[in-house]
């Protein structure tokens, strides 16, 4: 028996919850994506970065001829409030991270912004399961995902690294429908 096809990972133009959107990352946004990845407090737990802004923009414009992965801002209300990146699609399996939200954020930007991640692979790619690493640091973050239904599968020097099934997907989009009533829009490039 052959292994299931990769599914397609498309960039979205824009992705619409209930408070919060997703805007397909452009070289237009290196400042602010920079800004957030060099935050002592928000980078500690991410991949280093140079702090070169044209590094940011070369990067960009890389991302904007590739397929594979969709990098998005998060908004609300018009303004940039995080980042999150979808990547490293193996069978029905999507990888996230990349995901950072400036301090100025609602309360409800994490569990709203996870909810949409969720709602976009399922729903309008097709994805069946998500895998991901966090940084064993960041345990405010892991123990999110292990809360989500996140089950650690393997841990290296510095990270934990987990899947999500589809059954586990679906019962935390119902336990917190609250953050993101019904599904998301999306809108294609």
């Amino acid at each position: 028996m052959s292994a299931p096809a990769t599914i397609r990972l498309r960039k979205a133009a824009r992705v619409v919850g209930k408070t919060l959107s997703f805007r397909n990352a452009t070289v237009d946004d290196a400042a602010f994506i920079l800004s957030l990845r060099t935050d002592a407090e928000k980078s500690r737990y991410l991949s280093a970065v140079s702090g070169e802004l044209a590094e940011q923009q070369a990067w960009l414009e890389r991302y904007a001829q590739a397929d594979g992965q969709a990098y998005f801002i998060i908004e609300y209300q018009d303004a940039s409030i995080g980042t999150v990146r979808l990547y490293d699609p193996q069978g029905a399996s999507f990888c996230w991270g990349s995901w950072v939200l400036h301090s100025s954020r609602p309360s409800q930007a994490a569990m709203e912004s996870a909810l949409m991640v969720y709602a976009y692979a399922v729903d309008h790619l097709g994805f069946a399961a998500a895998h991901f690493d966090v940084r064993k640091g960041n345990e405010r973050v892991w123990q999110f995902h292990e809360r989500f239904g996140a089950v650690r599968t393997a841990e290296s020097e510095l990270d934990y690294f987990y899947q999500l099934d589809g059954k586990a997907i679906a019962a935390s989009r119902e336990r917190y429908r609250r953050f993101l009533e019904g599904s998301v829009s999306v809108v294609f490039p």
